[in-house]
């Protein structure tokens, strides 16, 4: 998608593989036991869903470079932090491996393109004129 018809966040390849990748996770740890409620379910919930805040927030701030920067550095933590929770439920054996890979792998291309904007944010600045 070029960036001529990026009118919103929403329409970001990486907001959409985040937002997607978050409701498989939501609707896989539904199955997690319920001990898991508050710890394992929960953080894997918030740090997936937060992927998205971080990317709906940096667009927000895309006059400001550093503020830009910063919440593109904050969605890329909660992806890290998303597959940290992706390996322990694969180890807890909540997941399935495959699931648990392929989700790992998401995050990986997600963290890829984080990295990309954040190496290259004036393709994405609003340059104001002086």
């Amino acid at each position: 998608m070029s960036r001529e018809f990026i009118k919103s966040h929403k329409d970001l390849k990486v907001y959409k593989m985040a937002f997607d990748s978050a409701m498989e996770i939501f609707y896989l740890s539904k199955k997690f036991p319920v001990e898991e409620r508050y710890s394992l379910t929960d953080q894997s919930r918030r740090s997936s869903r937060s992927v998205c805040a971080n990317l709906a927030e940096a667009w927000s701030k895309r006059r400001y470079r550093d503020a830009f920067i910063a919440k593109l550095s904050d969605a890329q933590a909660e992806a890290a932090e998303t597959q940290t929770w992706l390996e322990f439920s694969v180890k807890c054996n909540y997941l399935e491996t495959e699931t648990g890979r392929d989700l790992y792998r998401t995050y990986n291309s997600i963290l890829a393109i984080l990295v990309s904007m954040i190496h290259n944010p004036d393709k994405w600045i609003i340059h104001t004129k002086k």
